[in-house]
């Protein structure tokens, strides 16, 4: 897609995928089978699964999806009428980690979290030095974790210098 020449196979290899009829009748089920009417070379059906379990979804599924790169899965439930904007009728389905950090730092608040903890200064077991902002209630905001406190995080992902990606406060971890 990004050559300055255009490859014809490649290009023929495009398809479009659908997944919704915003402009649709019924309910989502309904409006996956009206998709897979669309079908062409070009147009493809994403595929719906059910899942009888959230333990088989996240076992069978969105571990397949993670194995080949995949970020995740949105998950819609069939009943539902077409809606626009965010909604609990789709969720996004993404594998979480969590890992711990020391405090070495607090970085002041501003805006509506001014004279409040803006964010924890963080360093991980391996080094790795990072400012987390997000996750804290208002009352840890008024009394942040002391320097040197353990706390849990909970990310999605590391950059390719091991920070990580939408890291949010979990807790400060239990003292052994």
């Amino acid at each position: 897609m990004r050559r300055t020449e255009p490859v014809d196979t490649e290009w023929r290899r495009i398809r479009y995928r659908v997944f919704e009829l915003p402009a649709g009748e019924g309910t989502f089920e309904q409006r996956a089978a009206q998709i897979k009417t669309l079908a062409s070379d070009i147009v493809v059906p994403v595929e719906q699964q059910r899942f009888t379990s959230n333990t088989e979804l996240r076992a069978k599924l969105l571990k397949q999806v993670v194995d080949v790169g995949g970020e995740g899965l949105m998950l819609h439930r069939a009943d539902a009428p077409v809606a626009s904007g965010r909604s609990d009728l789709l969720l996004k389905l993404k594998p979480l980690a969590d890992a711990e950090a020391v405090v070495t730092g607090h970085e002041a608040g501003k805006g509506r979290f001014a004279g409040r903890l803006g964010a924890l200064e963080l360093q991980t077991p391996e080094g790795v030095r990072f400012k987390l902002g997000t996750g804290f209630s208002d009352a840890q905001r008024r009394d942040p974790p002391p320097i040197g406190a353990t706390v849990t995080y909970r990310y999605r992902d590391v950059t390719p210098n091991g920070k990580p990606r939408f890291a949010s406060f979990l807790r400060v971890a239990d003292a052994f």
